[in-house]
């Protein structure tokens, strides 16, 4: 428990251990800050991919952050979401992370679980891609068909 980590912490710190790795995400809500640090994360080849989950109810700031989204999410979804999960992963590791912040600045404390149990891992990424195929809203297929249309 902390108020002194942020998510991008987090992140940061284990890709550091793990090397470059696929990186999927859920939160309720993202903001700039935190878009800010990822691609920094990015531009330090520490993501090889990058997917986020968030909550329908935060579309209106989600559009407003497309621009920036879209720079440095490959795909983005939406969904009736308020889980909080990171799952790292590559040939060598599978870190999984369940934590109680948003993909924002917080100065609240917070905590989290961080694993390499693989089982762990394995059952959150089945849970999450069941999400993604089966619940949720492909926002960065949809947004970008929208703008090429108009």
């Amino acid at each position: 428990m902390s108020n002194a980590l942020q998510v991008a912490d987090i992140l940061k710190w284990t890709l550091s251990q793990t090397g470059p790795a696929d990186v999927q995400m859920t939160s309720f809500s993202i903001s700039e800050e935190f878009l800010r640090r990822i691609f920094f994360i990015e531009k330090e080849g520490l993501v090889r991919s990058l997917d986020i989950v968030l909550d329908f109810k935060a579309t209106n700031k989600t559009l407003k952050l497309w621009p920036f989204i879209a720079q440095t999410v490959e795909n983005c979804y939406l969904s009736d979401n308020h889980s909080k999960i990171l799952l790292v992963s590559n040939e060598v590791w599978k870190v999984a992370v369940v934590m109680s912040q948003n993909l924002t600045r917080g100065n609240r404390y917070e905590s989290g679980f961080i694993t390499t149990d693989a089982s762990v891992f394995d059952s959150l990424h089945q849970q999450l891609d069941y999400v993604i195929t089966r619940q949720s809203v492909p926002f960065h297929d949809i947004f970008s068909r929208t703008v090429d249309h108009h």
